[in-house]
C-alpha cells in the first residue's frame, strides 16, 4: 500500500472516515449514509426482506402486516398500529408488480 504524503496513513484502507457514512474504501452510497436516520433505514431494510420473502412465497398477502409488526418488534422498532397498515400495504402492492 501507498502512505499518504500529508498524513502518513495508508492511501487504501478499508475503513470510512468517521462520520462519512462511506463505505469500505471510503465509496460513497456504500455505508450506512449519514442523512437518513438509522431507524429508518431499519424499516426500509425489514421492509426489503418482506417484499423479497413474498416474492419467493415465503410470505403470502394476509401474513404481510403479521409479519411487518414481528420484524419490526424484533429491531426494537416501534411504529404506530394505522403506519404499521400502511407500510404492509406498500410492500403488498410493491411485491405484487
Amino acid at each position: 500500500m501507498t502512505d499518504s504524503a500529508a498524513t502518513g496513513a495508508d492511501y487504501f484502507d478499508d475503513e470510512p472516515e468517521p462520520g462519512t457514512g462511506a463505505g469500505p474504501g471510503g465509496t460513497p452510497g456504500s455505508g450506512t449514509g449519514a442523512q437518513v436516520p438509522e431507524g429508518q433505514q431499519t424499516v426500509e431494510h425489514i421492509a426489503d426482506e418482506i417484499r423479497d420473502d413474498i416474492r419467493l412465497g415465503h410470505v403470502v398477502d394476509d401474513d404481510v402486516n403479521h409479519v411487518l409488526q414481528g420484524r419490526l418488534d424484533g429491531a426494537g422498532i416501534a411504529m404506530r398500529p394505522e403506519d404499521v397498515d400502511t407500510l404492509a400495504e406498500e410492500i403488498e402492492r410493491d411485491a405484487s408488480t
